[in-house]
């Protein structure tokens, strides 16, 4: 599995329920990477999306607590086991997890490989995802040259499980 973020440098991914920055070629990669494939939502990261809509040409999966909760055009999951057991007939490289924060916490055992945009800027911010430069098991294996955005300086980074493997589906 897969997780996909824009983070800045201190790993913060949002402030009061939106994105910290909106950088054009970071939306074109993250349209490029989850085009046809699988993405894993929560609700208020749906909730957040244009028109709070699901995005289209993906199968949209979200993960709430909230029992009554529903949403055209979206396979809705109120507990792990029951997503993950959905997610089975997926390969592992087509489910990108895209946020927010608890779904990237609750799904980074099952993940190996991460596709970050890193903002070398500080953002205020309510909501981070773990530091993966902190974490024993990931690694970088791919970096672009640094971008600009007018005055803001980023790169894309892929990050990849070396240490202990990833989960499997099945596992909880």
């Amino acid at each position: 599995m897969n997780i996909i973020a824009a983070v800045d440098k201190h790993w913060a991914i949002g402030n009061r329920g939106k994105l910290l920055v909106t950088i054009p070629d970071d939306q074109k990669l993250f349209r490029e990477e989850t085009k046809g494939k699988v993405i894993v939502m929560g609700r208020k990261t749906l909730e957040s999306l244009p028109a709070g809509q699901p995005l289209a040409g993906r199968i949209n999966v979200v993960l709430t607590r909230d029992e009554a909760y529903k949403a055209k055009g979206c396979e809705i999951f109120h507990n792990l086991q029951d997503a993950l057991k959905y997610l089975k007939q997926f390969k592992s490289e087509d489910i990108f997890v895209i946020g927010g924060a608890e779904i990237y916490e609750t799904f980074l055992p099952y993940c190996d490989t991460a596709h970050i945009t890193w903002i070398d800027y500080e953002y205020m911010a309510d909501t981070w995802l773990p530091n993966l430069d902190k974490e024993p098991d990931w690694e970088i294996t791919a970096d672009s040259d640094e971008q600009t955005y007018f005055d803001l300086c980023y790169e894309f980074r892929r990050y990849e499980r070396t240490g202990k493997k990833a989960l499997a589906m099945g596992e909880v």
